[in-house]
């Protein structure tokens, strides 16, 4: 393992044990909760498919996809916390998950195919978001769709605290905008189209003012 991948691992080991404090992430409010499961129900398919979780973090949106229409979900994440937490909170709602500690922009899934793949605020962390991109798209099925949860907000991590050292050196610190990220992924799929979520308060447990979206593409 490298310095820099043990020191982004190290950062969000670190955040895992209250990264659900955050109302989007932890999606405790059951208003937040709803909201996140009825758009998701929007993206996927109606019937239970195999779904990448890519960057699963604690598994919020992995449980909602296992329950919304019996999903096989896989989750993957860099830090083992965070995997356990994942681990923990399927267990505790009864639901199956498969979770793998790895790199979520090359999963360690093998030869695995998915009828999705679903990333959340990741991308900027990646050194490079292309490549995670590519990997993903020839992760999928024919006619699978990736779904990509991204906005542009401040330049610290999630968690709130600045992030590992040489983090401004990464291409989309901070984020990317939706007209950067659709440029990046159309010329890999056969369609995409983009969800403005700013408006969407009772997403994010309250007002925002940045860019956040979903692009919603099919192979």
């Amino acid at each position: 393992m490298s310095d820099a991948t043990a020191a982004i691992t190290a950062y969000w080991d670190d955040a895992a044990a209250s990264f659900d404090d955050e109302p989007d992430h932890g999606l405790r409010q059951e208003h937040t909760r709803a909201a996140w499961a009825r758009l998701l129900r929007s993206w996927l398919p109606d019937a239970p498919a195999d779904v990448l979780d890519a960057g699963c973090g604690t598994g919020s949106l992995s449980l909602l996809l296992a329950e919304a229409a019996g999903h096989r979900v896989t989750g993957v994440d860099l830090a083992p916390h965070m995997v356990e937490r994942a681990e923990a909170k399927l267990a505790a709602a009864g639901r199956a998950g498969r979770f793998l500690v790895g790199d979520a922009a090359a999963p360690p899934t093998g030869q695995g195919r998915y009828d999705a793949v679903l990333s959340r605020h990741l991308l900027w962390t990646l050194p490079d978001p292309h490549a995670a991109l590519r990997e993903w798209v020839a992760r999928l099925n024919p006619g699978g769709r990736l779904v990509l949860v991204e906005g542009r907000w401040r330049a610290t991590g999630e968690a709130g605290a600045p992030y590992v050292a040489g983090a401004g050196s990464l291409p989309w610190q901070g984020g990317v905008t939706a007209g950067d990220l659709a440029a990046a992924v159309g010329p890999l799929v056969s369609t995409l189209h983009v969800e403005p979520l700013s408006g969407e308060a009772e997403l994010w447990g309250g007002p925002v003012t940045d860019e956040r979206y979903a692009l919603i593409a099919r192979t």
